[in-house]
């Protein structure tokens, strides 16, 4: 046993690896020995199993997924078709998750034949049934022994909280099962036939180990032990002054974890801490947290510590900022949920006052419970549906484009200097808007007073096409355009002039003039604009939507003198502060506001049908499916997710643009942010806080939304909608950088290319070339891009860098 515990030691010490051991082929399959379901069912007829850190601190999971030949999702996914079946494609059903805990009774069996099987049970399954991993003939004894072990260790430091080094061989004894017989994983099997006694595997697995490890652990130890030498872990910084509290919202003891950043894990700080939520000033708040013999942290409660609340391993992670603009995480583990809850109450009662200025006694049980809900990590409903014959991001091709047919401008010539490319302009502008064309393959970027027009080639490349290069009013008076949208089949731009707040401009394309000013109203400004439907811009339709702080209403350009219709103007006498505003293809209406709340119309001039509680952070973008069944609102520090669809009550199969939300029928808030760890470690990259472009669906007339796209700091995020509806634990993808991302968009039909605008250049990049957050993806040194973006040289445009 020495040889295999010396073995597993080695595999924990690379804490740099989310992955700790793997066996790399086999099936898995469910058994029912009891069950009248049926004995046996095949799961995943090629798979692999691995364990795997879970990013906290003692937390492990077994996780087994499904291995895809060439083409095999493909032709899943048409086998799939209209039969309703999409179960075949859900996340769930290509992955399969386990907490490595004792109660799984995780053992193996090396069968007479040499074929070796691991056994757990079913938690949520009927008394008595399996989960079975039947390795393949080219596993080897040891690799059994060695993930067996290794899925043992873990057991132990989930149930005493504790390294894994500390154990001894008693301590270990209490996770072995292997008295347990496991049932044979075939369907012709009598349900009762007993599996053969498996020779002595202990000496077997032993030796076959030493003589495969004994030649080179010693140099490997010696290596890890110079490696962990040369790190230097994160340490906590000094503590705040605490402020004097008025009254205390939450006071509870928990276990205090640190995010390593060399490691990539939560280290334990603290056994015991006690954490204090306390009101310290009129909406102010303060977390303070601490220990026997230190105070940990203290810091304002505000939106950018990013709480993430977690009720499968009782933790709270949040972020802490020093005043030299340094990013921690932190986690707090509790002892039971009941506890954790009553944290979280007090957390969240914090946040939302301080961001409201009204008191958490004051609201509604129902918007109680919906801020409640938003923060935790649910699973919504009908994940199934939304993502019918979506395919999982993990099963999509690789990058098939090499760097010599990458997204690139024609007007690139690989012979030409450095020189020869302009990167900046004298102008002291950079890029600021982008819109991207339904009706012509086109692209339009907004640059001070000029703006950039840019081709969509069929190879998804982007060619530049011309530059506009004053923007004026047609007085002749140049500015820089606030807001822009494409109209009328894409042959109109309207502009919004934020020294002219009452009147837009309409610029004509095809001349790239601006030929109209149109003056909305007297008295009332316009804040934003928005399509009259979501893809009003395909069509010759002329009207379009309006918001002031307070007000919304429809603006008709072919009505003489003001362009306001005031039979559909929509007024409050508060003050709402409207920020955005989007549509459906129908043409409902969803408003947001700096409070956070969303409205949801189904025509113009009417009471919402529909109002959704703040949260309390501003939201500054808005977007809608174009069936109305999903809402996304932006804030600066995450994007909020709603099914809008009434799932039972009086409205059932209603969305709530058409009626209220019942209170049997309440909507599903999902709250999209990063892993508090990596927004730390976004931030200790950057040294600057979280701040999110307006993010949006991808589009297209009859297509599915699929997936998210928005962008922090130099940071292009894209989440899998298949994955989020699933609460799967990694979401999101990203692409870095070398310069802060302005604006980004989908282009139009497709959810696999995305258009992207940084301060001097233009980009149209491939969603498969985005990774997965690690340590090695945000920390990356960004390549220069200039081979594959849209930079022009001096003969195509002067002073216009897009």
């Amino acid at each position: 046993m020495f040889m295999l515990r010396n073995v597993t030691k080695y595999l924990f010490g690379d804490t740099s690896k989310e992955s700790i051991v793997e066996i790399p082929q086999g099936q898995l399959y469910l058994v029912r020995p009891l069950s009248p379901k049926g004995y046996s069912e095949l799961i995943f007829k090629d798979a692999a199993a691995t364990i795997r850190r879970t990013g906290q601190e003692y937390q492990y999971q077994l996780v087994v997924q499904r291995a895809y030949e060439e083409g095999e999702a493909e032709l899943l996914a048409e086998e799939v078709g209209d039969d309703g079946d999409a179960e075949a494609l859900s996340g769930d059903k290509d992955e399969k998750t386990f907490l490595l805990d004792q109660s799984l009774h995780f053992r193996s069996e090396i069968r007479h034949g040499g074929e070796a099987v691991f056994a757990w049970r079913d938690l949520s399954g009927d008394p008595g049934d399996l989960y079975e991993f039947v390795c393949d003939h080219s596993v080897q004894a040891a690799e059994v022994g060695t993930f067996e072990m290794v899925a043992i260790k873990c057991q132990y430091e989930r149930k005493f909280r504790r390294p894994q080094e500390a154990a001894t061989e008693k301590d270990l004894q209490q996770f072995n099962f292997t008295d347990q017989t496991i049932p044979s994983a075939s369907a012709v099997s009598s349900p009762t036939t007993k599996a053969i006694d498996p020779p002595p595997k202990p000496k077997a697995i032993e030796d076959s180990l030493a003589r495969q490890t004994q030649k080179d652990l010693s140099l490997r130890e010696a290596k890890s032990r110079a490696s962990d030498k040369e790190v230097t872990h994160t340490t906590a910084p000094p503590s705040a002054m605490i402020p004097k509290g008025s009254e205390v919202l939450a006071k509870e003891r928990a276990e205090l974890h640190l995010f390593d950043f060399p490691s990539g894990t939560f280290m334990l700080q603290d056994r015991s801490v006690l954490a204090t939520v306390s009101e310290v000033g009129k909406w102010e708040y303060w977390l303070q947290i601490t220990g026997d013999e230190r105070e940990w942290l203290g810091q304002p409660v505000v939106a950018d510590i990013n709480p993430v609340f977690n009720f499968e391993y009782l933790s709270f992670i949040f972020n802490h900022y020093t005043e030299d603009g340094s990013a921690y995480s932190w986690l707090l583990r509790f002892k039971d949920q009941e506890t954790e809850e009553h944290f979280q109450e007090g957390l969240m009662r914090a946040l939302w006052e301080r961001l409201n200025e009204i008191k958490w006694t004051k609201s509604t049980d129902d918007e109680r419970q919906y801020v409640l809900d938003a923060f935790q990590d649910l699973t919504m409903e009908d994940a199934e549906n939304a993502a019918k014959e979506e395919e999982d991001e993990e099963d999509e091709e690789e990058v098939e484009q090499d760097q010599n047919d990458s997204q690139r401008s024609e007007e690139y010539d690989s012979d030409e200097s450095a020189d020869d490319v302009v990167t900046k302009a004298d102008d002291g502008n950079t890029n600021s808007q982008l819109a991207v064309g339904y009706k012509h393959d086109r692209s339009f970027v907004v640059r001070g007073s000029k703006i950039g027009v840019f081709k969509h080639t069929p190879n998804n490349n982007l060619e530049f096409s011309t530059n506009i290069s004053k923007v004026e009013t047609p007085g002749g008076k140049l500015f820089s355009p606030k807001k822009v949208m494409l109209h009328s089949e894409d042959t109109d731009m309207i502009l919004q002039n934020e020294a002219n707040p009452n009147s837009l401009y309409r610029m004509d394309l095809e001349y790239g003039k601006v030929v109209d000013e149109w003056k909305v109203h007297d008295d009332i400004a316009v804040k934003t604009f928005a399509p009259e439907k979501k893809f009003s811009q395909m069509t010759g339709e002329q009207t379009f939507l309006g918001l002031s702080h307070n007000a919304l209403y429809r603006v008709d350009p072919r009505l003489s003198g003001t362009k306001m219709v005031e039979s559909d103007l929509k007024q409050y006498t508060s003050k709402n502060a409207f920020t955005s505003a989007a549509t459906t293809e129908q043409g409902y209406i969803a408003v947001a506001s700096e409070k956070g709340d969303i409205r949801m119309f189904d025509k113009l001039g009417l009471r919402a049908k529909s109002q959704l509680p703040a949260l309390g952070d501003p939201i500054i973008g808005l977007d809608v499916s174009a069936d109305g069944r999903w809402v996304l609102a932006t804030c600066r520090t995450f994007l909020l997710l709603i099914d809008a669809l009434q799932k039972e009550g009086k409205n059932e199969g209603k969305l709530g643009f058409e009626k209220p939300f019942g209170k049997d029928s309440k909507p599903q808030p999902k709250r999209l942010t990063l892993q508090p760890s990596h927004v730390a470690q976004f931030q200790h990259e950057t040294k600057a806080a979280l701040d999110f472009t307006p993010a949006h669906f991808n589009t297209g007339v009859d297509d599915e939304v699929t997936s998210i796209i928005t962008a922090t700091g130099p940071f292009i995020v894209t989440w899998n909608m298949k994955k989020v509806l699933a609460g799967r634990k990694d979401p999101y993808t990203i692409k870095r950088y070398d310069q802060e991302v302005k604006a980004d968009d989908f282009k139009y039909g497709s959810d696999r290319n995305v258009i992207v605008a940084l301060p001097n250049e233009v980009n149209m990049v491939a969603k498969q070339s985005f990774k997965k957050p690690t340590r090695e993806s945000i920390a990356a040194t960004p390549r220069a891009s200039g081979r594959f973006s849209s930079r022009l040289r001096k003969s195509d445009v002067v002073n216009s860098p897009y």
